[in-house]
């Protein structure tokens, strides 16, 4: 049995990956046209080393992990962690999340607040809670412990459930 070219399986996964890869990408960089680049930047990686990649394998995993790392080196980069960048919530092209306007308002509200979290928690939040991986799986894709993972979960649940709750007091 011939054995499959990693080239060939990255060439053809980009493709089916690219729409998961970019909603990524705008959780981890914040903004929707930093996104695109990070987005094309990881791409262009992991075409350049797909013979680094291993047929068979969670290629997603593996363009994450390509997509956190440029993104840490540019964050490096420009010597800034946190801060400027942040994209408005209404700029995202969301899909509708429920049938009623008043579910669809309040995973708005949601997304504002994950928006507004750490990027270290908006990219753990999106792993686990959007793309379903693990708390292992993740941890491996972010190259951190997994009780860290358990902890990022745990700030951002914590926060969102606060902004939320004000958030309604302020409605009600």
């Amino acid at each position: 049995m011939a054995r499959a070219d990693p080239r060939e399986v990255v060439r053809r996964g980009l493709t089916e990956l690219w729409p998961r890869l970019w909603r990524y990408c705008v959780v981890v960089t914040g903004n929707p046209e930093r996104a695109g680049d990070a987005a094309q930047a990881a791409c262009l990686r992991a075409l350049e080393r797909a013979d680094q990649f291993t047929p068979g394998t969670d290629l997603d995993r593996w363009v994450f992990r390509i997509a956190q790392r440029l993104w840490l080196n540019e964050m490096r980069s420009e010597a800034v962690r946190r801060g400027g960048g942040m994209a408005p919530v209404d700029e995202f092209d969301l899909p509708d999340p429920g049938p009623d306007a008043e579910t669809r308002m309040h995973g708005r509200q949601v997304m504002a607040g994950v928006m507004h979290l750490p990027e270290a928690q908006r990219v753990t939040v999106l792993l686990v809670y959007v793309e379903g991986y693990a708390y292992r799986e993740a941890a491996d894709i972010l190259d951190i412990p997994i009780g860290t993972v358990m902890s990022r979960l745990a700030a951002a649940r914590s926060t969102l459930s606060i902004k939320l709750k004000d958030q309604k007091d302020i409605t009600a």
